[in-house]
């Protein structure tokens, strides 16, 4: 049996995208000869909470945790007779949100999660004295945690993994940051160095990987997934033409085509306008639903803000059609939202928006799940739309997937444990 000490922020009742990769892959280690030890934020304040997931924790698992000061706790205070929020990356911020903005990006290096470093080395140094284990695994972002990782290698020369859920400097929203030329170094100089130093890098797609092998020859693709059993039974689907979204959508997801295009339809088939529903679950950005409004399209709109994990696949189900937005940015090609992998499992078919050339075109294409239309293809887009509501007109919209069992969260902790037991001989 190998231990293996898992670094994470997110952690249950952490909600949202950033807890479930690692909460899976502990609920399943222990079948492949891993004990895990989780290492977390005492008291944190997450902005999504989801108690739900806590009844997925294996029983007995070690869980320690060290307090966190995050400059983000104190902003509300001075922002208190302000209508600035402290959202990082607000597209109209006042003048005050600017000045927060540009202190954010250019102090608090990689992220504002920088001040959990020093106390956590101090930390885990002491505890990994008194105990054996025999590999560390960070995952980020928040990006920083990779730095205890980082440190504890330096001082301790112990095995290390670093697992990347997204990209560092090539994610999606980095370079709309007000970073300096020497914070972008800094940036930089942090990313290469624990790429350069790790025994292995996760990363959870094949764009990522080559970029990373620059910088280390030991870098491995293991996707994200989903972690229930694949629907085989005949389940009561929606009986209007849903169109269902899960996850965030900021100002970057903003699939303006999509809204013309369903404005368009709408306009011209009386059928469509009364048969079609669009679900959107999860954070809306103010102007995705200023231009769903615009279009005209409000009526048919359905928003909710969140709901917890195991109810939103209850959704993806029963939905018609499920619909992936892929950020528009210069890193498109590279990003797999997580999604994509319950979509998956719900057996639905799934409408993409998103580079037809990228990874999460290429995990449609290879099961056979849906269609990936470009950002700018008006014309196929609205084809594609206008054949699916044909056939579920037909009561005939259906989808034959293939080769999805492969991205089963067991699955994929069998390769996890793999790749520990490696590099740990």
């Amino acid at each position: 049996m190998k231990k293996a000490l898992i670094i994470t922020y997110y952690w249950p009742p952490a909600g949202g995208s950033g807890v479930q990769r690692w909460l899976k892959f502990v609920k399943y280690f222990r079948d492949f000869g891993v004990e895990p030890v989780i290492f977390t934020v005492e008291k944190p304040h997450y902005p999504i909470l989801d108690k739900s997931l806590e009844k997925e924790i294996p029983k007995g698992i070690e869980i320690l945790k060290q307090p966190i000061w995050e400059p983000n706790n104190v902003l509300p205070f001075f922002l208190k007779n302000n209508n600035e929020t402290s959202g990082f990356l607000n597209p109209n911020p006042t003048f005050i949100g600017r000045i927060l903005q540009n202190i954010r990006a250019n102090y608090f290096i990689p992220d504002a999660r920088k001040f959990w470093v020093r106390p956590s080395v101090k930390y885990l140094k002491n505890y990994l004295f008194k105990n054996k284990i025999d590999v560390i695994i960070t995952t980020g972002p928040p990006h920083s945690v990779h730095l205890i990782g980082l440190k504890l290698k330096q001082k301790l020369n112990v095995k290390w993994i670093a697992d990347f859920r997204d990209p560092w400097t090539e994610i999606d929203y980095f370079h709309q940051l007000p970073l300096t030329k020497k914070s972008i170094e800094t940036h930089k100089y942090l990313e290469r160095n624990v790429l350069n130093s790790a025994d292995a890098v996760l990363v959870v797609g094949n764009t990522m990987k080559k970029n990373y092998s620059k910088f280390n020859k030991n870098v491995i693709t293991v996707t994200n997934g989903f972690d229930s059993e694949i629907i085989k039974k005949k389940v009561d689907l929606d009986s209007k033409f849903t169109v269902t979204h899960v996850g965030l959508m900021n100002a970057d997801r903003n699939p303006q085509i999509l809204w013309k295009v369903l404005a368009e339809i709408s306009n011209e088939n009386i059928d469509f306008a009364k048969d079609f529903e669009l679900k959107l679950i999860g954070k809306i950005a103010p102007d995705i639903r200023k231009d769903i409004l615009a279009n005209n399209l409000g009526a048919n709109v359905h928003i909710i803000d969140y709901i917890p994990h195991n109810k939103v696949i209850e959704f993806q189900i029963k939905s018609q059609l499920l619909l992936l937005v892929v950020n528009n940015v210069s890193s498109a090609k590279a990003i797999i939202t997580g999604k994509v992998f319950e979509y998956l499992m719900a057996k639905r078919p799934i409408l993409a928006i998103a580079p037809i050339n990228g990874d999460l075109a290429e995990i449609i294409n290879r099961t056979n799940s849906g269609f990936v239309i470009d950002f700018y293809d008006k014309d196929l887009l609205k084809k594609t739309i206008l054949n699916l509501y044909l056939k579920f007109k037909q009561n005939n919209l259906e989808i034959n997937s293939k080769n999805i069992d492969k991205f089963h969260r067991k699955k994929l902790t069998e390769k996890v444990s793999k790749i520990i037991y490696s590099i740990t001989k």
